[in-house]
């Protein structure tokens, strides 16, 4: 399988270039840089990769990538791919879109929340919403990859508000996240006398990823009216963790709770739910997986479920992968990393 990647310089495309990398079912990778006018060493777009990479960067030409590749990864900034989209929609060919211009299905949402115009509803009733653990694609080409917040957040919901296991106004969700996350650009909340020994509340109320949780929850659960969503950026180079809070409908136990992940996610390889202690940041950084845990109060009825993630792998790259994986009827493992690094 030929593959197509556009945009190496941030995080997410760097760490996509390294799965590839090591696929095996991609024997080769082409790099597209819509700033380029001719072929140029790779080391000299990312500065990265030392000296001795081989590997070129090609000018960005859609019809070239059609010919030359099977499917195409856009690891760019918002706003982007909606300009590089339509050729493809086009002739239906297949794009894994690892940013969020086409996660949300009305572009006034799209608008409201990231601050750009974004696709046409028509081409986005073509596009897909890629949470590879639960929705299953019927041969849509054009694939959604989900935020790195909404894939924990969702991962940790499904089972409550598939089985209407909780009330469903009483979802609050205080989410933390590594620096990572916030990308390559500079801002004064990642500088790095601002984040050292630090924690930050930021986007209050106001995080792009909110809309694309609550239209998957609606999906599954059309009861389900708003979430209370924060986000904190905390220390740490990369990795979610999910704190989400959710008031129990009565008669129900922790076993109850316990069952109902256990035979969501009974199939699901990537998916580790824990019996007693709950997950932290560091048992998935450098994996694909999603580790769960509960703490259910039966006193209060509130349940307690922490989400950890790795954002760069199972929050972009990792799942990217997965979806291609899905797509071409590969093993959902198919170059992914399975175990995290542990010393």
């Amino acid at each position: 399988m030929k593959v197509a990647l556009a945009g190496i310089t941030g995080y997410a495309g760097m760490q996509l270039y390294q799965l590839l990398q090591n696929h095996p079912n991609v024997p080769q990778i082409n790099i597209y840089q819509h700033d380029l006018s001719q072929n140029t060493p790779l080391w000299q777009v990312n500065n990265r990769l030392d000296h001795q990479h081989q590997a070129m960067a090609l000018p960005y030409d859609s019809q070239q990538i059609m010919a030359d590749n099977d499917v195409l990864f856009l690891a760019t900034s918002a706003g982007i791919a909606t300009q590089l989209a339509q050729p493809f929609l086009d002739q239906d060919f297949p794009v894994i879109d690892l940013s969020g211009d086409f996660r949300l299905k009305e572009p006034e949402t799209y608008q409201k929340w990231y601050h750009k115009i974004g696709p046409t509803s028509q081409n986005l009733a073509h596009s897909y919403y890629g949470l590879a653990d639960l929705n299953h694609n019927n041969q849509q080409h054009y694939i959604a990859n989900p935020g790195c917040y909404a894939t924990a957040t969702l991962l940790g919901l499904a089972p409550l508000v598939q089985a209407d296991l909780i009330y469903p106004d009483s979802i609050i969700v205080d989410a933390k996240s590594g620096l990572s996350g916030a990308g390559k650009s500079l801002s004064t909340s990642s500088h790095y006398l601002r984040a050292n020994e630090n924690m930050q509340v930021y986007k209050a109320n106001q995080h792009q990823h909110i809309p694309e949780i609550l239209a998957q929850l609606k999906a599954w659960n059309p009861t389900i009216p708003h979430i209370q969503f924060m986000t904190s950026l905390i220390p740490i180079d990369r990795g979610i963790m999910a704190s989400i809070y959710t008031k129990v409908k009565p008669g129900i136990s922790q076993a109850d709770l316990q069952q109902a992940y256990q035979k969501q996610y009974q199939a699901a390889p990537f998916i580790n739910l824990l019996d007693e202690d709950l997950p932290d940041i560091k048992s998935v950084v450098g994996s694909n997986n999603c580790n769960l845990g509960l703490a259910f109060n039966e006193e209060t009825g509130y349940l307690l479920t922490v989400s950890v993630i790795d954002n760069m792998l199972k929050g972009a790259a990792g799942q990217a992968i997965q979806n291609m994986n899905q797509l071409f009827h590969l093993n959902d493992t198919s170059g992914l990393p399975l175990h995290p690094n542990t010393f």
